[in-house]
């Protein structure tokens, strides 16, 4: 059930509240425009304020985000829409583009919210925590994750059995069962596009066990295990909370795979599998980590070196092929895979296996335009009519694109992108 409808406009609707919609929304506010960012999440910050830290610097980058994120939270210029999704996009003339916005309740009156979560403890109901990536669970009454932006509680309806305890503790009186979904009417002169990427689900592979051998993990629940704001106090293998000691990352899994869908590389994979192994090295010091990989694409300033470090501080590297992973009785796997450097097949025994999961795009940007005018690549990233001259620009004209949109690349190159969408979209906007 809608609410009311509501009718507003912007110099910029920046779709993507991550790091490159973060930066492009900054750029452009920063050169007097007034901008729109649209965010499906709860909170703002994208993939990378979920991160442990970044290569090949090992920077932490919670650290770098935070204030970004602040500074984009605070700016006057700047409006957020957070747990809200753009239907459609329909380009009426030159410098005017009209968007239809939904916004759902978090029937919690976010001014009013002092993020104290008491409704968190007090609410009976247990669920599992997506910004965790289903390691632990929380609760329905819940702050997202302790860097939150807005840090502003939320109630999951869809499990809440209102049973009142949220709003009999609330010190504020700011639970709101009566919210309703509000549309929006958006008029905005420009449009940038930073809907991000998708990561390649690891079930579409049933031969490495993923769902059905507990121990076997994506790269994102191995990174939260490692990031400050982590579930655990350690590194720990979901079946047993046992500390393992033999780790082995499986590369490429749904990225170079055309039978999965995903030929192309994903350009990140490598680089934060080795960053995560210097990590895990430096968390456990008497595990051994092996990384199976078909090619090291270390091509970035610093990476070289960077796998260098990884293999001085004793990472094994071993060039094979994944077959299969079964697993033993006590938990641990077994991996068969075949020894590219000697041409025979091995087996060998791990304690947690952690599948380095590949970059897909987020096709929603597709139908962000119903008349069918953005048009895609042959990898479903939206298409760069210009890649080499103007990256930015799209199939239609005060359409830019920022980030991973428009095609996989590490947190720099995606900065780099928010500020060439920027600057083209500040050039579309002074040339009336």
């Amino acid at each position: 059930m809608h609410g009311k409808i509501l009718n507003t406009s912007f110099d910029a609707l920046v779709i993507g509240g991550g790091i490159a919609g973060g930066e492009a929304a900054l750029n452009l506010v920063n050169n007097g425009f007034k901008v729109l960012i649209i965010e499906k999440d709860l909170s703002i910050g994208g993939k990378m304020i979920l991160l442990s830290k970044v290569f090949p610097t090992l920077d932490c980058s919670a650290c770098i985000t935070t204030p970004k994120v602040s500074e984009i939270s605070r700016h006057p210029g700047i409006t957020i829409f957070t747990g809200s999704e753009v239907r459609k996009i329909i380009r009426k003339a030159e410098n005017s583009f009209e968007a239809e916005v939904i916004k759902t309740p978090r029937y919690v009156i976010a001014e009013d919210c002092t993020g104290c979560q008491l409704c968190e403890q007090a609410c009976p109901v247990n669920v599992h925590d997506q910004y965790q990536y289903n390691l632990i669970g929380r609760k329905a009454a819940y702050i997202p994750f302790s860097i939150a932006s807005p840090r502003v509680a939320a109630i999951d309806i869809e499990n809440c059995t209102l049973c009142g305890a949220c709003e009999k503790v609330c010190p504020t009186k700011c639970i709101d069962f009566t919210q309703e979904t509000e549309e929006y009417h958006i008029k905005a002169k420009t449009v940038v596009i930073a809907t991000g990427f998708n990561l390649f689900d690891p079930l579409m592979m049933p031969r490495y066990g993923y769902g059905l051998y507990k121990n076997i993990i994506t790269s994102m629940q191995m990174e939260r295990q490692l990031a400050p704001t982590r579930p655990f106090n350690t590194i720990l293998r979901p079946g047993d909370g046992k500390v393992p000691d033999k780790i082995a990352y499986v590369l490429c899994t749904g990225s170079r795979d055309v039978t999965v869908g995903n030929p192309i590389c994903s350009q990140i994979c490598c680089m934060y599998s080795i960053k995560q192994a210097q990590l895990l090295m430096g968390a456990l010091p008497m595990a051994d980590v092996t990384i199976y990989y078909i090619n090291i694409r270390s091509f970035g300033k610093g990476f070289e070196e960077f796998y260098d470090q990884a293999k001085g501080m004793g990472v094994n590297f071993i060039k094979g092929k994944i077959g299969r992973i079964s697993e033993k009785e006590n938990g641990n796997l077994i991996m068969r895979y075949e020894d590219i450097n000697e041409n025979i097949v091995k087996e060998a025994e791990h304690d947690i296996v952690v599948l380095s999961v590949g970059v897909l795009p987020n096709t929603d940007s597709a139908a962000l335009f119903p008349d069918g005018e953005l048009k895609l690549d042959p990898f479903n990233f939206v298409y760069q009519t210009d890649p080499l001259a103007s990256p930015a620009k799209t199939s239609i004209k005060g359409v830019f694109v920022a980030g991973t949109a428009s095609g996989p690349m590490d947190i720099p190159d995606s900065i780099l992108s928010a500020g060439a969408a920027s600057s083209e979209a500040m050039s579309y906007l002074i040339r009336k």
